[in-house]
């Protein structure tokens, strides 16, 4: 799929990262107010872009779903692998927790084997510091070989590099090439074996693109042979769609079967083959980070995993559970109760007052009873009873949330809800039911599977909420 032909002030970056690692919030400052939220084609997952100006050039930031690896089968992750492989962005930003810089350079990875105009942001520096984390980013720079800049998604100063970086980037004033990786013997063999009779069977193809964009250059054909041998649907689908590739060749599919074989007889069968691939990723994103990061407190989050193992224990994580959302529905139902009381109170006092305004100027009494006793009455209502339990339980779910607290009622959970055919997640979507149904509803989109989504949607709208 070649990119369409754009006016040369005109640029596209795409943000990309794992969930919570502060990417929507440098998306908001690198766009200000000109943005756009909308939905991606014939899906409900939300996209968000929007453009600002570097140096007098355009640039528009696409803001794609969070994901942890682009072999993902979730549609937020569907939608997120789809766009960075076939979107082709003039540059990718890959941003990281630099508190868990490890976990997050398997994206990294993943997707410098697909386009080589990849930035790496490391943000959160703030948290790393507080945990005495550094981290050299000049050596991660040199090891990678793509542009690393460090920031504070918060603080919109050390956005500035960032913008440099992506303008030399898409401009071409800084040529990236990226230090891809490189599998085990047999693996690297058998992407070869692939890849050569890829060429052979697109030949053509491959032939009239290179001279209008160079879509399918070796790094894309060694990232498609990649997932041929994987064999994995859902990509496999996404190429068909958005490529001119034929991957359904007989002499192809020949020549995949001959690799599979040769991979069996080294013990590396189809299914465990995406398992050993992810495996040499994270071996090398540890090595990686062995060699930039360096702990002062070596055990600083020995503290986080014994309060993990107290939260999520068979004993104490029900109990624990129940206590934090008693409370927070003890204080939401009390709480409630006196501002609740106050508007009463102010909204019939105002009544009174609109009441007087009426017969002032002889309004009739069927449409003053229409107006007040009706539209006033009901609206007033509705805001006297809803508002206060709603301004109380979100912000309370909300900090529950900040603490990290929510994925431990999902895994708490989990194991009673997999008896009803159903998932953990729906725990955290049907608590928010009891703020207000619609959320609970709309919070659905973070369960993966359709059925299990589906399931959660009919019994939420079931959930009395505070109306």
């Amino acid at each position: 799929m070649a990119r369409p032909k754009k006016e040369q002030n005109n640029f596209t970056v795409a943000l990309a990262g794992n969930p919570n690692v502060g990417k929507s919030t440098i998306f908001n400052n690198l766009t200000g107010m000109h943005q756009h939220t909308g939905n991606w084609p014939g899906k409900t997952v939300a996209n968000a872009t929007g453009g600002t100006l570097i140096n007098g050039k355009n640039f528009k930031f696409v803001d794609i779903p969070g994901t942890y690896s682009i072999m993902s089968n979730s549609e937020e992750e569907e939608i997120a692998r789809d766009y960075i492989c076939f979107g082709n962005p003039d540059a990718t930003i890959v941003v990281v927790d630099s508190t868990c810089l490890e976990r997050n350079l398997n994206l990294v990875y993943q997707v410098m084997e697909i386009t080589p105009n990849v930035i790496l942001c490391v943000n959160l520096l703030d948290e790393a510091k507080k945990k005495k984390i550094k981290i050299n980013l000049k050596k991660l720079s040199k090891l990678l070989k793509i542009p690393v800049v460090g920031t504070v998604a918060k603080d919109k100063k050390t956005l500035e590099n960032l913008k440099d970086v992506i303008y030399k980037v898409c401009t071409g004033e800084r040529e990236v090439r990226p230090n891809k990786m490189v599998y085990k013997d047999i693996i690297e063999d058998s992407i070869n074996q692939v890849e050569k009779s890829l060429k052979k069977e697109n030949i053509e193809i491959i032939e009239h693109t290179e001279n209008e964009q160079k879509k399918y250059d070796d790094d894309f054909l060694r990232w498609v042979s990649l997932k041929l041998i994987d064999g994995e649907e859902g990509i496999l689908n996404s190429i068909k769609k958005n490529t001119k590739l034929n991957i359904d060749s007989k002499n192809l599919k020949q020549e995949i079967k001959s690799v599979r074989a040769k991979l069996q007889e080294e013990n590396i069968e189809k299914e465990d083959f995406k398992e050993k691939v992810t495996e040499e990723i994270l071996n090398k994103s540890e090595e990686i980070c062995k060699e930039v990061c360096t702990f002062e407190n070596k055990n600083y989050s020995s503290k986080d995993r014994k309060i993990d193992k107290i939260l999520t224990s068979k004993t104490f994580g029900i109990p624990i559970m129940i206590l934090f959302l008693g409370l927070i529905f003890w204080i939401t139902i009390e709480g409630a109760n006196y501002p609740s009381e106050m508007l009463f109170t102010f909204f019939h006092w105002l009544k009174e007052w609109i009441n007087k305004f009426f017969e002032f100027i002889y309004m009739p009494k069927l449409l003053a009873d229409i107006l007040l006793n009706g539209v006033y009455d009901t609206l007033t209502w509705v805001i006297a009873v809803m508002l206060p339990p709603m301004a109380i339980f979100f912000p309370l779910f909300t900090f529950l949330e900040d603490l990290g607290y929510l994925p431990r009622i999902a895994f708490n959970m989990d194991k009673f809800f997999k008896k009803a055919c159903c998932t953990g997640k729906q725990m955290i979507t049907m608590c928010m039911g009891f703020g207000c149904n619609a959320c609970g509803v709309v919070g659905c989109r973070i369960i993966n599977s359709p059925r299990e989504r589906l399931i959660a949607i009919l019994t939420n709208s079931l959930i009395p909420c505070n109306r």
